[in-house]
């Protein structure tokens, strides 16, 4: 009897001992029981029974997905090539488990196509001027896809829009040609103030010639002044000016 006893702990001993699981902190152990599903175990020690067995092993920490879509047409019939970023992370392990294959590689596909779509719906300009925009929805629509898999898109990040180089060369004449405009425009405005000031002061003039003749006598001045030469004064002009000092004083 003993004997039988002792033979009994030694084997639930070792049942116990093979039973024993650890799993880190950022896995989850998917535990079917006799083929169905019975627990998500972990993180830390669990025990699986024998007629337990692991389904899968599944990480639970942000993974990344790199995409690209080369000759895109955009919804304005222009060939793109765009590089993107899927970060997402499996929420739910039994769900992923248990409801798709392969998780990873169902994210992957998924990206691509929704990336494609994504670019087949955006126009050329606002895809270049609104990647925040277009990261957003693109990450809704691939959110949507995999949510039925337990698994969560945290974000979306565009990296690289790559156009043909003909029209590259094309935006850059047509940026150009508008910073011309544009510079055009702000001389073109500034030399009508220019002009209404300039106006402003022969008014001035016109009903002040002491205040004329004084301007005069200062702009010469100041370029005898500034480079250093001399400057020869019409006789009518020196008279003028002198009597203009004498009336003045």
């Amino acid at each position: 009897m003993l004997a039988i006893l002792i033979v009994v702990l030694v084997l639930a001993l070792l049942i116990t001992a093979r039973s024993i699981r650890i799993t880190p902190e950022w896995r989850r152990a998917v535990v079917l029981r006799l083929g169905r599903f019975h627990a998500v175990k972990g993180p830390g020690l669990y025990l699986l029974w024998p007629i337990d067995t692991v389904a899968m092993v599944i990480d639970l920490r942000i993974q990344t997905t790199s995409i690209t879509a080369e000759q895109a047409l955009t919804r304005d019939t222009v060939a793109v090539g765009v590089d993107a970023i899927v970060f997402w992370q499996v929420v739910d392990p039994r769900a992923a488990a248990v409801n798709i294959i392969d998780y990873a590689q169902a994210v992957e596909r998924v990206s691509q196509t929704s990336l494609r779509e994504m670019i087949g719906g955006t126009a050329l300009a606002t895809l270049l001027s609104d990647r925040h925009d277009a990261d957003l929805a693109l990450q809704k629509a691939i959110a949507a896809k995999t949510v039925d898999w337990g698994v969560a898109v945290r974000s979306v990040e565009i990296r690289d829009v790559a156009i043909p180089a003909a029209l590259q060369d094309a935006m850059s004449r047509q940026a150009q040609a508008e910073r011309e405009r544009d510079a055009r425009v702000t001389l073109a405005s500034a030399e009508a103030a220019i002009a209404a000031e300039v106006e402003a002061a022969a008014a001035i003039y016109a009903q002040n010639p002491v205040a004329l003749r004084l301007r005069q006598m200062n702009l010469l001045y100041e370029m005898n002044k500034e480079r250093g030469t001399t400057v020869l004064i019409p006789t009518d002009m020196a008279e003028a000016l002198g009597r203009a000092v004498r009336d003045g004083t």
